[in-house]
């Protein structure tokens, strides 16, 4: 096992980010038992508290996961449930790992509902909240686009319940199954949310999430589902860079998300770096066919959007590689394993058919 772990020791909170990977050729329920057993034991070594979760598996180690899961964690277990992704079997099997973000502040966060469900956590400080939303969807909202704009409408009004809206969201993570077949709609489902949210109007700088729209589906059996970071504070508290990098605004080609975003968050300031591709500031798919090439553009991409957003690989807390074959997936294990971010990658569709590798991260630098 990998147990990957960052502390950011901040002056009113300490964040922390594991990221567990499992020993690859291990039985699921030896590889559970012992990622869930050393991330409770950690997290109870610092008191903390879990703010989100996700944990990437087939669908039929998941069923096994979940009841380890609970009997390890103990006094970790609260009402929300980890975003359960469904991932095909890759160079860990079929358990590819899982990735927690937790604060040690003394307080417990306080649980938040949608329909009776706990669906997120909101952390409250003197000055400001942060919340986490997670597996935001809809099981009765008809077809795929259906399915998208409800769901944002869902996490909207749980966002109202605490006086926000998505003007106090810097990132997302959406969740697409099949993406390949509709991923446009889904697109023009989402900006038209944010144009008629006012996030995105004609000659402005538009305000839209850093986000990550990947070919992954949950374990609940919708086409989409979102988890979602917020934070409640003074206006003026969240930096968008629309463009940046080697990357023009990905909404000059349809797409409604930032490159990057910053945001106060417990322990100090976060970036969240958006899921990065190999695309050209043109919009168009570079190095079609060649994997290496695309795994190194789509990390050199996001190296550059960390400098302008004024931290490095070294600030990186979490990072996730999606890859598009169990191959593609090797080959970065491979040849780039010596990156200093705690990284770990699943098997997933990308938003097109010839791109074969994405990419996020998340920094944080801790407040003096």
């Amino acid at each position: 096992m990998q147990l990957n772990t960052r502390t950011i020791e901040g002056t009113k909170a300490s964040e922390i980010y594991v990221t567990a990977v499992p020993t690859p050729g291990a039985d699921v329920k030896e590889q559970a038992d012992e990622l869930f057993t050393g991330i409770s034991s950690f997290l109870d070594s610092k008191s903390a508290r879990i703010l989100q979760e996700w944990v990437f598996a087939t669908k039929q180690a998941i069923q096994i996961i979940r009841l380890i899961r609970t009997k390890a964690y103990g006094r970790l277990n609260d009402e929300v449930e980890p975003t359960w992704l469904v991932v095909p079997e890759g160079v860990n099997g079929q358990f590819a790992g899982v990735q927690v973000h937790a604060v040690a502040d003394g307080q417990t966060p306080e649980i938040l509902y949608s329909e009776g469900t706990a669906c997120g956590r909101i952390l409250h400080g003197q000055k400001w909240a942060y919340l986490t939303l997670s597996s935001i969807c809809s099981h009765a909202a008809g077809d795929a686009k259906q399915q998208a704009r409800t769901m944002f409408e869902k996490a909207e009004s749980i966002l109202k319940q605490k006086g926000i809206d998505f003007n106090s969201v810097p990132r997302t993570w959406i969740w697409l199954d099949d993406i390949l077949s509709w991923y446009d709609d889904f697109n023009t489902v989402r900006n038209h949310f944010f144009i008629e949210r006012g996030l995105i109007v004609s000659g402005k700088k538009n305000k839209v999430p850093a986000s990550t729209g990947i070919g992954i589906g949950t374990n609940n059996g919708v086409m989409c589902a979102m988890d979602i970071a917020a934070l409640i504070g003074p206006d003026g508290s969240i930096e968008y860079l629309e463009s940046g990098g080697n990357q023009q605004s990905a909404f000059d080609y349809g797409s409604a998300f930032s490159r990057a975003s910053k945001a106060a968050t417990p322990a100090g300031t976060t970036v969240f770096v958006s899921g990065t591709a190999s695309i050209a500031k043109d919009g168009t798919t570079m190095y079609i066919g060649d994997a290496e090439a695309q795994i190194q553009t789509s990390i050199s991409n996001v190296q550059a959007v960390l400098k302008e957003m004024g931290c490095s690989d070294n600030d990186v807390v979490q990072s996730t590689a999606y890859c598009k074959t169990r191959e593609v997936e090797q080959l970065f294990c491979d040849k780039w394993s010596g990156l200093p971010r705690p990284n770990i990658t699943a098997i997933a569709d990308v938003c097109r058919e010839e791109l074969l590798f994405e990419i996020e991260a998340t920094a944080v630098v801790a407040d003096c």
